[in-house]
């Protein structure tokens, strides 16, 4: 795809994400690293990564796709958005871009094949904005059978996602709130493009897992969470995975308490009670089991990250022959 388009100003707008910023010669757009040089829009960070780990897929988090498995995680500097609790703030909200280390998307799939990775994971800040890297890396690890994962807010372009289609196997999104206020003044973007999104991925048929993270005071009340719930049952089905993330104090949110475990049973017992099959908290020490929503056979266990045990038979409940959403091979 074209990343860019022009306007009759002479403007140049990005195409990574739903801001569309309309950017002016050498000038950058919100993300801070996509720069119009008077021909093209340029994603700066094209080859420079700023964080790249190992992780087990079930920390991005993903729990119903490849598990117990690892991902070759990496990340840049900036993002199109500026959540006061980000946990990455040190590369998310950082604009000056180390240039030193130059690393092709060649290299990075032989790196992931070298660690038996199966799946390179675009995470630690939001992939939306180096699309152009994610995408060529990708495409050169669809040739080693390696699959491709976006951790991200959600807020794509229309263009992107129609683009992501056989490019991207997973997606896990933050939903950050459900209050299009918070999401203005407090996080970026907005609410409704995000839910758009969510449906559109899930339409696509790129395997869709949510997070949210409940902040105290900010996003935690009983009356929100019912409506998200409400809204990811009414809009992507009972099947999509729920992590609930436990928040702890950061970045600007230093004075904050940490998320206490009844807000996270409320929350998982709310979405259990609207239907959700399921349901995860995370950052809090649980195990967690994924059960069969037909006979509520004991699937896959596992403990902080690792799974412990796995019943499942070519994605399926062994006891009731339940096929469990998600990609398992």
């Amino acid at each position: 795809m074209n990343y860019y388009g022009k306007k009759d100003n002479g403007k140049l707008v990005c195409l990574l994400c739903s801001y569309y910023c309309e950017i002016d010669i050498d000038k950058v757009g919100i993300c801070g690293v996509n720069k119009n040089t008077g021909e093209e829009i340029k994603c700066l960070v094209y080859g420079h990564i700023s964080a790249f780990n190992i992780d087990p897929i079930e920390k991005k988090p993903l729990y119903h796709f490849l598990p117990d498995s690892n991902s070759l995680s990496l990340g840049t500097v900036g993002c199109n958005f500026h959540c006061n609790f980000c946990q990455n703030h040190g590369i998310s909200q950082e604009k000056n871009i180390d240039t030193s280390n130059y690393i092709d998307p060649k290299r990075v799939v032989e790196i992931a094949s070298l660690n038996e990775c199966k799946s390179i994971s675009y995470t630690y800040n939001e992939p939306t904005i180096f699309y152009p890297f994610a995408k060529d890396i990708a495409l050169e690890a669809k040739k080693k059978g390696i699959k491709s994962v976006f951790v991200s807010n959600g807020f794509e372009s229309s263009e992107v996602i129609e683009d992501m289609k056989g490019v991207i196997d997973a997606i896990n999104v933050d939903l950050k709130s459900f209050d299009e206020k918070y999401y203005k003044t407090k996080l970026g973007g907005n609410l409704h493009q995000v839910l758009e999104n969510l449906i559109t991925f899930n339409k696509n048929g790129i395997h869709l897992e949510i997070t949210t993270l409940l902040v105290p005071t900010r996003n935690d009340s009983k009356e929100e969470i019912t409506k998200m719930v409400k809204w990811i049952k009414e809009n992507l089905g009972v099947d999509i995975p729920w992590h609930i993330s436990a928040f702890h104090p950061d970045y600007k949110e230093l004075s904050l308490p940490r998320t206490s475990i009844e807000t996270l049973f409320m929350a998982k017992q709310l979405a259990k009670d609207y239907g959700l099959n399921y349901v995860y908290i995370g950052n809090a020490g649980l195990d967690n089991i994924t059960s069969c929503p037909k006979c509520s056979e004991n699937l896959i266990s596992r403990k902080y990250f690792e799974v412990q045990s796995s019943k499942l038979v070519d994605g399926k409940c062994p006891k009731c022959n339940h096929k469990i959403y998600g990609v398992f091979k």
